[in-house]
């Protein structure tokens, strides 16, 4: 299992969610997508990297795939609407996420799920977020990453060329509009010596 190595750039005394304001650059995908980032969001990020990994009951999942039974290549976690979430900063995060995107969203960030990558063979397959309202209406998943970095590649679903966003070490990602009905995302594998990465996705009610 690989070890992280903490970043060189991440200064921070202790762990400190920083403003998102102007912070934030969007990116236009098309057909009403975007993506919302904002580097360096958490400070201290690898102190939340090393409280998460420790405290959050982590379990591996098995899924029918094709013929067989296999299993999720990263270990999951979620947190449903009420339950108390694993370390108060991602309360912060989650009332910050609220706060930002209150007149743009319409409603709050309720749910939090954890995936941890252990190493460079962990990953998620192409996929968009589409069980429940998302299947038919504009929604934001708001990704936060501390751990070492791993790109999250996007394709449109009508063909077309792919984005790649490389995100750790407290980075945010927000992807926004129509961007789960008309894109899909993955972390793919990378043969490439990674350390691990622990990725929060905030959602909205109703929306996997």
């Amino acid at each position: 299992m690989s070890v992280l190595q903490g970043s060189l750039l991440d200064l921070a005394d202790g762990i400190e969610v920083r403003p998102l304001g102007t912070a934030v650059q969007r990116i236009d995908l098309g057909k009403g997508a975007w993506v919302d980032r904002r580097t360096g969001w958490v400070g201290g990020a690898d102190e939340l990297y090393g409280a998460l990994r420790r405290d959050v009951p982590w379990y591996a999942e098995r899924r029918q795939m094709y013929e067989g039974i296999v299993d999720v290549p990263r270990l999951l976690t979620f947190y449903g609407e009420g339950r108390p979430l694993p370390h108060p900063v991602l309360d912060e995060c989650r009332d910050a996420l609220t706060a930002h995107y209150r007149d743009e969203l319409g409603e709050p960030f309720v749910t939090a799920g954890l995936c941890l990558y252990r190493d460079g063979q962990d990953s998620v397959a192409w996929h968009g977020d589409r069980v429940g309202r998302s299947r038919d209406e504009d929604t934001m998943i708001a990704i936060l990453s501390v751990g070492a970095p791993r790109d999250l590649a996007l394709r449109p679903r009508d063909g077309g060329s792919s984005v790649r966003f490389a995100a750790g070490h407290g980075d945010l990602l927000v992807m926004g509009g129509s961007c789960q009905r008309t894109w899909d995302h993955c972390v793919p594998k990378t043969a490439r010596p990674v350390g691990p990465r622990i990725s929060v996705q905030f959602r909205v009610r109703g929306v996997r």
